[in-house]
């Protein structure tokens, strides 16, 4: 079984672990965004100084390749309209490294859809509803929806989605698009889109904007239908769990973020810094990290429900969440419907 929508193996993720090693590095090129997304977890962009140079970015995916990263992630801020994307694309792609990006479109026109292409580009275009309303007021942007739906004209006109070309529509799951998503999900399967849905991480704007909740009992029933529908007619054998649907999350065993400023944390949700890598190289702070090793040996430090979950062996559900809402990285997913502190009665 593939893991985390990272085509790594469970058997690669064990030899990565017991190696020190990276199968992939998440990494912002810069935080600039022409989105206010409800639920984003950048909480406020009107600081993008002292971001990284072009060697210094470049400089930080050699050490994650030379670590063992096959893939590099681009987050943002918005990637495509970062003025430098191209040269970047094509840097990582010189390197023999797997490239994906998360975009909300603004920028992707036919040169840049091309560029996408040309590098085989695995493209991860944010849709969180097929209503221009919805979707506008979760961009925090009127015209988004009619910025990502050009966008994904543009892609198709490349030759997303092909067996060359991935192309996956990130969702978030929350009240204003609950009731859709089920149709969603069918569109984008029939369509050979991947669909990339998740829970929101209870952070930042998501904590500012309460309406966006959805309680863990609808949360299950949607994994479960959703579930459902995939192996009733599409073939796709998965058991629900949180926070991704149809996948699992155990990234901090492969992998890391890098911000724009050059900090190390865990992922975007554990929003801990454990360096920086114009201080340490990326190695050294990996190593010598407690919060990753405690991440990697996480059957032996994880708290409460999750330690002893029946699904412990293959889960510790949302890090991100239980550092969030709890102080700490360890504690038991307080969003998770497995939980026994979870209110709605819905295990």
């Amino acid at each position: 079984m593939q893991i985390y929508n990272l085509e790594f193996t469970e058997q690669e993720i064990r030899a990565a672990v017991a190696a020190d090693r990276l199968l992939s590095m998440e990494i912002e090129f810069s935080r600039i965004c022409n989105f206010r997304c409800s639920y984003c977890y950048v909480a406020d962009r009107s600081e993008c100084r002292n971001e990284l140079s072009r060697e210094e970015i470049k400089d930080v995916i050699l050490q994650a390749k030379a670590l063992g990263a096959r893939k590099i992630i681009i987050l943002g801020g918005e990637p495509s309209i970062y003025p430098h994307l191209t040269e970047m694309l094509r840097f990582i792609g010189h390197e023999g490294l797997e490239i994906e990006m998360f975009t909300n479109g603004s920028g992707i026109d036919k040169a840049l859809a091309l560029v996408l292409a040309e590098e085989k580009v695995r493209v991860v275009l944010k849709l969180n509803s097929q209503d221009e309303a919805i979707q506008d007021r979760l961009a925090g942007k009127t015209g988004a929806f009619k910025i990502i739906k050009t966008a994904l004209a543009t892609l198709r006109e490349a030759g997303y989605p092909s067996p060359d070309l991935f192309l996956a529509i990130s969702t978030v799951i929350c009240r204003q698009n609950i009731k859709e998503l089920p149709a969603m999900w069918q569109w984008l399967r029939e369509e050979n889109i991947e669909p990339y849905f998740e829970v929101i991480t209870p952070q930042a704007n998501a904590l500012e904007n309460i309406w966006l909740g959805v309680d863990s009992s609808e949360l299950k029933a949607l994994f479960t239908l959703l579930s459902t529908m995939d192996r009733e007619r599409f073939g796709r054998d998965w058991e629900p769990q949180p926070p991704l649907v149809g996948n699992k999350c155990m990234r901090h065993q492969v992998s890391c973020v890098v911000t724009a400023t050059g900090d190390v944390t865990p992922c975007v949700g554990v929003t801990i810094v454990l360096d920086n890598i114009r201080n340490n190289k990326l190695a050294h702070i990996l190593k010598h990290s407690e919060v990753v090793n405690n991440l990697k040996n996480y059957r032996e430090m994880i708290k409460g429900e999750c330690r002893t979950c029946e699904k412990a062996e293959e889960c510790y559900g949302c890090r991100g969440a239980a550092y969030q809402l709890t102080g700490d990285y360890l504690a038991s997913d307080p969003t998770c419907w497995r939980n026994a502190s979870d209110t709605s009665g819905n295990k």
